[in-house]
C-alpha cells in the first residue's frame, strides 16, 4: 500500500480564484467553516425529524409503520450509500460532491415540506440520505486535503463537535419549530442552510485530487456492499419487531453475510477495488474502523432510553427533555477542539482509551439512576459522557482517515461514518432487545406485588410493549384508584430494563477501551496539505 501520495500544487486553471480572495480560497479555516455549515445540516436531521415524527402522523393520518420508515428510510440510504460516496469523491473530487450532496440535501428538505402524503415524505428522506452521504465523507476528505498534519486534529475536533453539537441539539430545535410553528419546518430549515453552504462552497473550496487516484468504478463491489449494508441495517432496524429469531430477520441476516463474503472475495480481483482490502492491513486502521462502531453502540444505543425516560418517566416536554441533554452537549462543544490539541500532541491513543473508560463509567452511572433521579447527577453523567466521547470521535476519525493513503480519504471517510451508523443501530437493536428482555422478566412479578389484576398472557405483550418506551399502560377506562398503581409498576420496570441497557453499554465501552490501545498516530497524516499556510 502506498504511504505516501502527492496532491495538486495549485487549483485548476480554469476556475482561477479571484485576487481579493486568494487569501480565502482554498484557506483550511475557510474551508472548515464550509463543509461545517453542511455537515451541521445532515448530523441535525438524523435527532431533529423523531420530534415531529407525532406531529406528521397525525396530520398526514398515517401509521406508526410508516412514521418508522420516515427515520428508516433516511437511515438505510444514508448507511449504504458512504463508502460508495466516499468513493465518489476520491474519483470526481470532494468538493464537486460536497457541493451536490449540500444542494441536493438542501432540495430535497424543501421537497419534503411540500409533501403530501407519508409516501413522498418517505420518498424524499431516501434521498436526503442518499445527498447526506455524498458530502460527509466529502467533508472529511477536504479537510484531510486542506489541513497540515499538526493542525488536522484540531479541524477534526471542531468537526467532531459541530456534529456532536447538532446531533444532540436536534430534539431542542425540534421541539422549538415543532411547538411554535408546524413539523414542515423542520424540513424547511435545511434549505437557508443548504444555501449557505453551497454559496460558501462556491467560494472557498478547492479542489485537491490525489495522483494515483482511483480512475474507474468497481460496480460489482458497490452493488455487494451496499446489498450487505441494505440487508444488515434493515435486519437491525427491523428485528425486535419480526423477533430476533423470526425467519425474516434471520434471513436478511444471513443475505448480509454472504454478500460481505462475497465482497471480500470479488475485491481480491478486480485491478480498483472499492475498498482494497489492504487498507485493513494496517491495526490501527482497524481498530479505529471497530472502535467506531463500539463508541456508537454505546452511545447511541444508551441515549436511545435517555428521551424515553425523560419524557415518558418525568413528564417532560421534548422542548424540557432536550435542555436536560444540554450537558452532554455542551462538554462535547468544549472538549472536541480541546481533545484535537491533546492527540496532536501525545497521539491518539492515551486520550481514546480515557475517552472510552470515562463514557464507561458514565454509563454505569446512568445504570443506577432510578425513577426520582434528580437533575443534577444526571447532568454530571451526561456531562460525564460528553467528555468522554470528544476524544473518541475526535481520535477514531483520525486513526481511520489517516491510516489510509490520500487517494482513500472519501472512502475512509466513507468507511468512518458507515460504522458509526452499524454501531448505532447494532446498539439500538441489541439494547432494546435487552430492555425488552428484562420487562418481560420483571413485569410479571412487580405487576402481582402492586397487587393489580392478573393479565392474560396477550395483555402482558401489550403492557410490555408500551412500558419499553416508558409509558404506562391506562386507559382511559382504568379506574382512577389503579392509574397510580399502573404508573408505578410500569416506571420501576422501564428503570430497571434502562439500568440494565446502560449497564450492558458500559461493558461496551470497557471493551472499546481495550481496542483503543491498539491505535496509533495515522502513518499517512503527512500526506494532507503538508505545508498550508494556516
Amino acid at each position: 500500500m502506498t504511504s505516501q501520495t502527492t496532491i495538486d500544487k495549485a487549483p485548476p486553471p480554469q476556475d482561477p480564484a479571484p485576487a481579493q480572495a486568494k487569501g480565502l480560497r482554498g484557506h483550511p479555516w475557510a474551508t472548515l467553516f464550509t463543509v461545517a455549515v453542511g455537515v451541521m445540516m445532515v448530523a441535525l436531521d438524523g435527532t431533529i425529524v423523531a420530534i415531529a415524527n407525532p406531529a406528521i402522523a397525525k396530520d398526514l393520518g398515517t401509521s406508526m409503520a410508516g412514521v418508522q420508515w420516515i427515520t428508516n428510510g433516511y437511515l438505510l440510504a444514508l448507511a449504504v450509500a458512504l463508502i460508495t460516496a466516499g468513493k465518489l469523491g476520491d474519483r470526481f473530487g470532494h468538493r464537486q460532491t460536497f457541493l451536490i450532496g449540500v444542494a441536493g440535501f438542501a432540495l430535497a428538505s424543501g421537497a419534503i415540506g411540500f409533501s403530501e402524503n407519508v409516501s413522498l415524505v418517505v420518498a424524499f428522506r431516501v434521498l436526503q440520505g442518499l445527498f447526506g452521504a455524498l458530502l460527509m465523507p466529502a467533508a472529511l476528505g477536504l479537510l484531510r486535503a486542506t489541513f497540515p498534519a499538526e493542525k488536522l486534529n484540531m479541524a477534526i475536533g471542531i468537526w467532531g463537535m459541530v456534529i456532536g453539537a447538532s446531533t444532540a441539539g436536534g430534539p431542542i430545535v425540534g421541539g422549538l419549530l415543532v411547538e411554535h410553528v408546524n413539523w414542515q419546518s423542520v424540513f424547511f430549515i435545511n434549505v437557508p442552510v443548504g444555501v449557505i453552504a453551497l454559496v460558501l462552497g462556491l467560494v472557498f473550496l478547492v479542489d485537491h485530487r490525489a495522483e494515483n487516484a482511483p480512475k474507474s468504478f468497481d460496480i460489482p463491489g458497490i452493488l455487494l456492499l451496499s446489498g450487505g449494508m441494505f440487508a444488515l441495517i434493515l435486519a437491525l432496524i427491523k428485528g425486535s419487531e419480526w423477533g430476533w429469531g423470526g425467519t425474516r430477520t434471520l434471513l436478511f441476516l444471513a443475505a448480509a453475510v454472504v454478500l460481505f463474503v462475497l465482497f471480500a472475495f470479488w475485491e481480491t480481483k478486480v485491478k480498483e477495488p472499492l475498498i482494497p482490502l489492504g487498507m485493513f492491513k494496517s491495526v490501527p486502521l482497524s481498530a479505529g474502523t471497530v472502535l467506531m462502531v463500539l463508541m456508537a453502540f454505546a452511545f447511541m444505543g444508551g441515549l436511545f432510553f435517555v428521551t424515553f425516560y425523560l419524557q415518558n418517566v418525568h413528564g417532560m416536554s421534548p422542548v424540557d427533555s432536550g435542555l436536560h441533554l444540554l450537558p452532554l452537549t455542551a462538554m462535547m462543544i468544549v472538549s472536541s477542539p480541546l481533545a484535537g490539541v491533546l492527540i496532536t500532541k501525545f497521539g491518539p491513543r492515551v486520550p481514546l482509551v480515557g475517552g472510552m473508560v470515562f463514557t464507561a463509567v458514565a454509563m454505569f452511572g446512568m445504570s443506577t439512576m432510578t425513577t426520582d433521579t434528580g437533575t443534577l447527577p444526571m447532568s454530571i453523567w451526561l456531562g460525564l459522557l460528553g467528555l468522554g466521547l470528544a476524544p473518541v470521535m475526535v481520535g477514531a476519525t483520525e486513526v481511520i482517515v489517516g491510516n489510509a493513503p490520500l487517494e482513500l480519504s472519501g472512502v475512509a471517510g466513507g468507511l468512518q461514518q458507515a460504522a458509526m451508523q452499524v454501531g448505532g443501530a447494532l446498539g439500538t437493536a441489541v439494547l432494546g432487545a435487552v430492555m425488552a428482555a428484562r420487562v418481560d422478566t420483571d413485569l410479571p412479578a412487580n405487576w402481582a406485588g402492586a397487587k393489580l389484576p392478573p393479565l392474560t398472557p396477550e395483555q402482558l405483550d401489550g403492557a410490555s410493549a408500551v412500558i419499553e418506551m416508558g409509558g404506562a399502560p391506562v386507559t382511559k377506562d382504568t379506574p382512577p384508584q389503579a392509574v397510580e398503581a399502573i404508573t408505578s409498576v410500569a416506571h420501576d420496570t422501564f428503570v430497571s430494563g434502562m439500568g440494565l441497557a446502560f449497564t450492558v453499554a458500559g461493558a461496551v465501552a470497557v471493551v472499546a477501551a481495550l481496542v483503543a490501545t491498539l491505535t496509533k498516530r495515522g502513518e499517512n497524516a503527512e500526506a494532507g496539505a503538508g505545508g498550508a499556510h494556516i
